[in-house]
């Protein structure tokens, strides 16, 4: 009769799967260990005591803040950066929530289990800092209760910071780390523009919106999204022509950075700004650009960028084939592509806010 030889535990054929790896890999290939070995852990726990949806915007806000100036102080990564990133995947989870569905937390981004515990972790649900560590997983502990897991906000961040932190800590050094995470160079621009603009106003509260037009009785609109073109080939109308006289200024409906700024042959003189939301906020046939403006810099909401006049159809400085207007639309980016939507309701919707809040301001100078 055979001996009988008893099978190991799971949790010995872990272990045992753990110590070959750090034979193989040795501790010099684990991205876990190295640049981010001596960065301290974020002491005490730092979810939310109280249910997100109980939690006003402006408290949402305050608590994200105070998350990434703890991931900050912890590795020295820009509270700023952190920012940028997360919100970045904010509005990625917003155009993918069935491929990104996560439980309801304060921070927004996202890693798949391989990506957290580790390509080659036999147990994909680890939450052990250290056996994710020799699997090359990205997850640590930042909460400091000894547990790595996968939708603790402080965790995320923490994780994210740690990882930028393997780069190093230049603009240089940040947009490699963001290129080598997302392979895509339409993410590492987004969320360069992200940091710019929390680095320049140093909150998260960017919000504020204008319509594009100083308000008056100069101009005229209604929903043309979606009707036909013809020029250049048949096409659909991809925003909100708002008639208006020769040039009446054209301002920033957003807090944004200056995308792209020239010419376009359908729209002319043309400028596009991309907001903290990912969208895109597109103004054509204008007569002429503010001079001062140049890509990349950042705008805030009433700000001039241009005046209304009627250039396109045609070569660099084509004029007069229609009349003045401009030419608003507004493009949402999924991080691989970007499709339009009708920008009707939110021009309603800005232009009534901001009526009212210029009629409330003269009730009160008259009652003063």
């Amino acid at each position: 009769m055979k001996g009988s030889v008893s099978k190991p535990s799971k949790a010995c054929r872990i272990l045992i799967c753990a110590a070959a790896a750090a034979v193989v890999l040795g501790e010099a290939a684990s991205p876990a260990w190295g640049a981010s070995a001596a960065t301290p852990i974020v002491p005490a726990p730092t979810q939310t005591a109280e249910p997100l949806d109980k939690l006003s915007r402006e408290q949402i806000l305050a608590s994200r803040k105070k998350l990434y100036e703890k991931a900050a102080a912890a590795t020295h990564i820009p509270w700023y950066r952190i920012a940028a990133i997360d919100q970045y995947e904010h509005t990625l989870t917003k155009v993918h929530p069935k491929d990104r569905n996560h439980p309801k937390r304060l921070t927004g981004i996202f890693m798949n289990e391989p990506v957290w515990s580790g390509m080659f972790n036999p147990d994909p649900y680890d939450s052990n800092p250290r056996s994710i560590g020799i699997f090359n997983g990205y997850g640590k502990d930042g909460s400091g209760d000894g547990q790595a897991d996968l939708n603790n906000d402080m965790d995320l961040l923490y994780s994210m910071a740690s990882y930028l932190l393997r780069y190093g800590q230049s603009e240089e050094d940040f947009s490699i780390a963001l290129w080598e995470y997302y392979h895509n160079s339409r993410s590492v621009q987004r969320i360069r523009q992200f940091s710019k603009l929390y680095e320049k106003f140093q909150t998260l509260d960017l919000s504020g919106h204008a319509f594009p037009l100083p308000i008056s009785d100069s101009y005229a609109y209604r929903d043309t999204w979606g009707t036909g073109r013809s020029w250049g080939g048949y096409r659909i109308h991809e925003g909100t022509d708002i008639f208006a006289p020769y040039g009446m200024p054209v301002r920033s409906t957003c807090y944004g950075v200056v995308e792209l700024k020239g010419w376009n042959p359908f729209g002319g003189w043309r400028i596009g700004i991309r907001d903290l939301e990912n969208r895109y906020h597109y103004y054509a046939h204008l007569q002429g650009f503010e001079k001062t403006l140049n890509q990349g810099d950042i705008v805030t909401p009433g700000q001039t960028i241009g005046w209304v006049g009627s250039s396109g159809y045609g070569k660099p400085g084509t004029q007069g084939k229609f009349p003045p207007h401009l030419h608003y639309g507004i493009y949402r980016d999924n991080g691989l592509a970007e499709w339009s939507f009708d920008p009707y309701p939110l021009l309603r919707h800005w232009e009534t806010e901001e009526r009212q809040a210029i009629q409330k301001k003269k009730k009160r100078s008259s009652e003063t």
